[in-house]
């Protein structure tokens, strides 16, 4: 294990800047080549959402608002609740500004990749209607790019798997509602592997039945849970009102910190931001296409503007309430899993029932993350062979939730680090090849737009 774990060490500090240049380069390049296009339009990208513009005779497997549950679901989760920790922990209260930079980047990036999801949609070997990176990659660039397509899935069969989500829900429960070891008398291995088991059953569940369960799945769960955990979270600001303005100045004063005892000074504090951004909400990624590829929508731009609102959601909002409760409370000076530090601050201001709300909301996001990401893994490995050995990733996904529920936090964060840096690469280079597309796209869908008032 720590062989593998250095090895993924010395692998990362070879894809930060290139990862870097691509994502936060890029993205800025995108918004000012859009003009300001996803912000401007962004109250009729949620009339979209809600089904205003919903043709039920376009092809598709679910509808616009499915797809953004469904990709949501995959992003807010973990990665928003402890995620969010870790990064104030390793990069102090000023990382938080970055990690919004980055999302307002990648409204407009995701914006830009979900258009080609519809734009350039392919078949599988099954003739199966598909989108997503591989797809534009393949259809838009031409099949001297199938490189880069390949280079992409072969990245994502690592980090779609769920080892981040089933190793931070272990450590959830293993401190708040672990029972005492002198009625049961199991080691904390012992009790890890139980809930890796568990866990893995309950996704088999709903990750064989396919996209149209996983997406009226997650739709049901995702709405909820993120407004139990934002009451949860505003809750905890009132109670604590007085800090909440000092934590929010915090953050805006560490983020130009030049001094910095970070890793790699102010750049370095810069690289956590924008790691920690992209896991939060997987812009430049490349799963979010996947699941917008499938929507019941034949207008490019219009689920463009629907998957723009993702970072938004789970980024601006829900990591920004997170970092505010956390500094607050002092947990991340803590050592510890982040998890456990975002127990800790609900603790601190909400007594020891805060820890079990956060328990139940920490379980259905973490199912409702899990489900989606062995959906992205199956349409890689489709990709690579084809449909019905695809099928068979969600065997290898559940044997490693088992294997991530007894690993070390290290090694699961360096293993997804890791793998977003090699997915970003080919698909940032695909969806800024292809902008031109999108932005002409654009000009013809808002021109019929206006001429329809």
């Amino acid at each position: 294990m720590e062989q593998l774990n250095d090895f993924l060490v010395k692998a990362i500090s070879g894809t930060e800047w290139p990862m870097f240049i691509l994502l936060i380069g890029g993205g800025i390049f995108l918004v000012f080549r859009s003009k300001l296009l996803p912000y401007r339009f962004f109250s009729h990208a949620i009339a979209i959402a809600r089904g205003k513009y919903d043709d039920k005779n376009a092809e598709g497997d679910v509808s616009s608002l499915q797809a953004l549950s469904a990709a949501v679901a995959a992003t807010v989760g973990l990665g928003n609740i402890s995620g969010v920790a870790i990064a104030i922990h390793d990069g102090g209260p000023g990382v938080v500004f970055w990690i919004w930079m980055t999302a307002l980047i990648g409204m407009c990036i995701k914006f830009y990749s979900c258009s080609l999801s519809i734009m350039f949609r392919g078949k599988d070997s099954e003739g199966n209607l598909q989108g997503g990176p591989m797809f534009y990659i393949t259809q838009g660039l031409g099949k001297k790019y199938k490189p880069l397509a390949i280079f992409f899935c072969i990245a994502g069969l690592f980090g779609f798997l769920g080892v981040f989500t089933a190793n931070q829900f272990t450590e959830t429960f293993m401190s708040v509602i672990k029972p005492s070891e002198t009625l049961f008398e199991m080691s904390d291995f012992n009790w890890k592997l139980s809930i890796g088991v568990v866990l893995a059953i309950v996704t088999s569940f709903v990750i064989f039945g396919g996209l149209s369960k996983i997406a009226k799945v997650a739709t049901t769960i995702v709405p909820f849970m993120v407004f139990v955990y934002l009451l949860a979270v505003v809750l905890v600001m009132v109670m604590n009102a007085s800090q909440v303005i000092p934590s929010l100045k915090l953050i805006l004063t560490e983020a130009w910190n030049f001094n910095t005892l970070v890793t790699g000074g102010f750049w370095g504090l810069v690289i956590i931001g924008v790691r920690r951004a992209m896991f939060s909400n997987e812009a430049g990624l490349g799963s979010a296409p996947m699941y917008h590829g499938q929507s019941k929508n034949d207008e490019p731009i219009r689920e463009g503007l629907v998957a723009m609102l993702g970072p938004f959601i789970d980024t601006i909002l829900v990591c920004t309430f997170t970092a505010v409760v956390i500094i607050l409370s002092g947990a991340y000076l803590e050592d510890g899993s982040g998890i456990v530090m975002t127990l800790n601050a609900f603790n601190t201001s909400l007594g020891s029932w805060g820890g079990v709300l956060l328990m139940v909301i920490v379980a259905a996001f973490a199912m409702s993350t899990l489900f989606t990401y062995s959906y992205y893994g199956v349409k890689c490995l489709s990709f690579l062979l084809n449909a019905k050995i695809g099928r068979y990733y969600n065997w290898y996904f559940v044997i490693m939730i088992v294997f991530a529920a007894v690993a070390s936090l290290e090694l699961v964060k360096n293993l997804i680090d890791l793998s977003y840096a090699l997915m970003v690469i080919p698909n940032m280079i695909a969806v800024l090849l292809l902008a031109p597309r999108v932005n002409a796209a654009a000009k013809e869908y808002f021109a019929k737009l206006r001429s329809r008032k």
